[in-house]
């Protein structure tokens, strides 16, 4: 019997392709179709429509995914592996959600205007899957090398959560950011911003604008984020294909989340404890594995759970914090 945390894939090199293919023409067209050249605000609207494709894309893949597996490895192949998807695909969206609070706070301290934001996400993106693909190789290949390293990261996801729930009132300062004061400290940079422009030149000089500054600071909030997130779906399988599929899902759709959602974000108040709990579940269990297996439809459940409970009872607590604010006012 193949081990739940065998490292082999079932993909082909031409399935590797038509994924990456798939991803570089929507990127393309987003890019070049729907108004990715145009600086535009984001409508909730649009927002949703884009949460509501990619939630469509996504379920789709997974549906191609146990069809073919059905009828290529048979059943219980084919339903492991699209479980296994799934739940890396949840895992996945939900941690991404914490890049949206970032997000939120990198766009507030620059006061970057609303319709220049859409296209510095959507190279976020694409840096981002640049990145993560590097870090899933390299995380399958130590796995394979060195099966005891799930255990560290088991250890290092539940450390990272208890930090998540003591720090998680902390407000980040990003005046005293090392990196934003390294590159204050070595750039050129405008005062204000010039359109979607990352450099300009004066008077033959070139200058970096603050939307620079905007795009380095996400880019290196993805790599801190794919850190806890890389590890985590290792919790629920090591095959590269399913890894890489379901992380990249998750990440195409998180900047329609963010347009979508980021005007609540602080009605999500209690998210980060969830996050936090699911790190810690995730953890624990990598570090139980060898004397607890806890099944794939079990680690969905579980996470989805924690997930819609945070978001339930933050959304109550800010109902209860306006209508008392409402009776004082």
């Amino acid at each position: 019997m193949t081990s739940p945390l065998a490292t082999d894939s079932f993909a082909t090199g031409p399935m590797w392709a038509g994924f990456i293919i798939f991803v570089l023409a929507m990127l393309a067209l987003d890019l070049f179709v729907f108004g990715g050249r145009k600086a535009h605000r984001v409508s909730v609207k649009e927002a949703l429509a884009w949460v509501i494709a990619w939630i469509c894309l996504s379920l789709a893949f997974a549906g191609l995914l146990w069809w073919y597996l059905n009828d290529a490895h048979g059943a219980e192949i084919a339903r492991r592996k699209t479980l296994e998807f799934l739940a890396g695909y949840l895992i996945e969206q939900s941690l991404s959600v914490d890049n949206m609070f970032v997000f939120v706070m990198i766009f507030g301290y620059f006061a970057a205007p609303p319709e220049l934001q859409r296209r510095v996400l959507l190279y976020g993106v694409l840096g981002a899957i640049v990145m993560r693909a590097g870090m899933i190789l390299a995380g399958v290949w130590l796995v394979s090398q060195f099966a005891w390293i799930l255990y560290v990261f088991g250890a290092f996801l539940v450390i990272t959560g208890i930090k998540m729930i003591i720090f998680a009132e902390a407000e980040p300062d990003l005046e005293q950011n090392p990196l934003l004061r390294w590159l204050r400290g070595h750039l050129r940079i405008t005062p204000g911003f010039h359109g979607e422009s990352f450099f300009v030149r004066q008077n033959g000089v070139l200058w970096a604008t603050p939307m620079f500054l905007v795009l380095v600071l996400i880019e290196a909030s993805d790599v801190v984020f794919a850190v806890d997130s890389i590890p985590a779906i290792f919790a629920v399988t090591t095959d590269p294909f399913i890894v890489f599929t379901s992380n990249i899902f998750a990440i195409m759709g998180l900047r329609a989340r963010y347009f979508l959602l980021a005007d609540m974000a602080d009605r999500f108040h209690l998210l980060k404890y969830g996050l936090a709990i699911v790190l810690v579940f995730i953890g624990g269990k990598m570090l139980a594995m060898p004397w607890f297996h806890v099944p794939i439809q079990w680690s969905l459940s579980i996470v989805g759970a924690i997930i819609l409970v945070s978001v339930v009872a933050s959304l109550m607590l800010s109902k209860n914090k306006a209508v008392v604010t409402g009776d004082r006012t």
